[in-house]
């Protein structure tokens, strides 16, 4: 063989391998894990045990995502983390996205995560000779889960509610953060800083079953709202950002299929595994949390698939402020869904 051949031989192979490995690297790519931050109210809150099992349970990596959870003390901080892109995703009660929408704020509902609203307005123990019904929490301090300037979370705005059907102007009492861990809502409850919180579940039994608190009125016991419409509201459901549906839908595909994986797991477990599973080991908060999950059997969708019923629950929840704002009492929470992944049931 010349030389002459000898080199052009070696230049054609030189070629194929170089072509050979630019059709490599689009096919790497496509492999590679997809980074996906989620920002949801916890830890271990029950009403947001679906985000905290994700990882748990392997449903990000069957979809090759690596999950980054930032955990809040509030819806409206963890929508607040949505728009202004410290996450791609959040959790958050859907009357709060409405506020936030209701604000000028770019949220999207695309999934149902809850099928019932578990909040309890819960008393410190000294008080129960004091504070017999909601009209005593006159000039008391209360505490709801963390708000923000551009959206009310829906604990603040079940309070407001909850007060006006008492006779009781939000006006004379004074509201303070509470959070959405124990840590949180425990600390001021036990500390005497609240009189009294709208509290999530576990928490709230575990402080009542320690004798800390009394419950004035629960939305699982309906007799205790008579003056509150639409309480079956859609709580905890999965929001984004319409440019992340624009430009990114593998991902709002991906993180819807996780969190209906983990809704499925957890319809298909018992509440021992589900605790097991989120590797919750303290006795007390153990026990608490199982309580919580037998207590609520129904508390999480089965399909996550959006309702009619509990759409219109959601509208007449967050209308029933007669001292909203026009942009508020003008929209309607089917204006704001993207159902196109999650679907739409009966």
């Amino acid at each position: 063989m010349s030389l002459h051949t000898s080199r052009k031989t070696g230049f054609v192979r030189a070629l194929l391998l170089l072509v050979t490995l630019s059709c490599a690297l689009p096919a790497q790519a496509d492999t590679a894990p997809i980074q996906i931050t989620l920002s949801a109210p916890g830890p271990r809150n029950i009403s947001y045990l679906p985000v905290d099992l994700i990882p748990k349970i392997g449903a990000d990596k069957e979809e090759g995502v690596i999950l980054h959870l930032i955990h809040t003390g509030g819806g409206a901080v963890a929508m607040n983390n949505l728009v202004t892109r410290n996450a791609d995703f959040s959790v958050a009660g859907v009357p709060a996205a409405m506020s936030l929408r209701a604000n000028g704020g770019d949220v999207v509902v695309i999934m149902p995560v809850d099928d019932a609203p578990l909040f309890v307005l819960m008393v410190r123990a000294g008080l129960k000779d004091k504070v017999k019904r909601i009209a005593d929490l006159k000039g008391k301090v209360i505490g709801v889960n963390t708000s923000t300037k551009a959206s009310k979370t829906t604990s603040q705005q079940l309070a407001e509610l909850l007060l006006k059907s008492g006779g009781v102007s939000p006006d004379t009492v004074r509201i303070v953060p509470a959070g959405q861990s124990w840590v949180e809502q425990s600390s001021l409850m036990i500390s005497g800083v609240a009189d009294a919180v709208v509290g999530d579940e576990p928490f709230a039994s575990r402080l009542l079953a320690d004798n800390k608190v009394y419950f004035l009125a629960h939305l699982a016991r309906p007799e205790t709202v008579k003056g509150i419409k639409g309480i079956n509201f859609l709580h905890a459901a999965l929001e984004t950002r319409s440019d992340v549906i624009a430009r990114e839908p593998a991902k709002v595909e991906k993180m819807t299929r996780m969190l209906k994986k983990s809704l499925v797991w957890i319809a298909s477990h018992t509440p021992e595994q589900v605790v097991d599973a989120l590797g919750v080991s303290d006795p007390e908060e153990r026990n608490a949390l199982l309580l919580s999950l037998k207590n609520y059997p129904r508390a999480f969708s089965r399909d996550g698939k959006f309702s009619a019923a509990q759409l219109k629950e959601t509208n007449d929840f967050f209308h029933g402020d007669p001292d909203s704002s026009a942009a508020a009492k003008a929209l309607k929470v089917e204006s704001m869904i993207d159902a196109r992944w999650a679907g739409q049931g009966k």
